[in-house]
């Protein structure tokens, strides 16, 4: 296995994952020339996506060395060699699947696994993440990000699920180190109308946000 290389760098400086989930190849080769433009850096396809390998190979086409391109919904082992055989450079998980994330640590593949409580937080970074995708985060929203960070200061957070234009300097003020934005930025009905230019604004609004809620944290 030769995953791609992670740029620390790149996802460090706007760490905001735009997830595709359940797009035909036809849309993601407009989509992501449009986020890209509008700023985005980092894209997370998920596994249970049809034809998620070819998708992950024309995403990392479409990104080349712009950005980092991942695969999300990985929840075995036989996903993640998969994965990375088609070129994912990081890998999300929607829950702790220890084995999943041993095996990245081995493989010195960034892992993000998703997480909710605070021992399952606990458990996924002692395991090895690389952060904690705190997922379904529109539940208890940045309040809980904040709880989460009073005793583990230490372990970096992404909030994922929920995570809008709105609420995104919310949950960078509470203490979160990325964002997972899936439907917010990706809308399946903008692509279907094939509004690629709306692409690129809300790319540019997600970015402007993230840039401004840092500023006044």
């Amino acid at each position: 296995m030769n995953p791609a290389p992670f740029n620390a760098a790149q996802f460090r400086e706007l760490p905001v994952v735009g997830i595709l989930r359940f797009f035909p190849a036809e849309q993601v080769k407009q989509l992501i020339p449009a986020t890209l433009a509008g700023g985005l850096r980092n894209l997370e396809i998920t596994m249970n996506s049809a034809g998620a390998e070819d998708l992950i190979r024309l995403a990392c086409e479409l990104v080349g060395d712009r950005g980092n391109v991942g695969a999300g919904t990985v929840t075995t082992v036989a996903e993640l060699d998969r994965a990375l055989a088609a070129g994912a450079a990081f890998v999300v998980t929607p829950a702790v699947v220890p084995e999943v994330i041993r095996a990245c640590v081995e493989r010195a593949v960034p892992v993000m696994p998703g997480a909710m409580t605070p021992t399952e937080i606990l458990t996924a970074w002692r395991l090895g993440a690389t952060l904690v995708k705190v997922f379904p985060a529109d539940q208890l929203g940045p309040a809980h990000i904040r709880a989460v960070k009073a005793p583990f200061p230490e372990i970096p957070l992404m909030p994922t699920g929920g995570v809008t234009v709105e609420t995104l300097p919310a949950f960078q003020q509470a203490g979160a180190d990325a964002f997972g934005v899936g439907s917010p930025l990706f809308d399946s009905k903008r692509a279907a109308a094939g509004d690629w230019e709306w692409f690129t604004r809300q790319a540019a609004r997600f970015v402007t946000a993230y840039r401004a809620g840092g500023a006044s944290a």
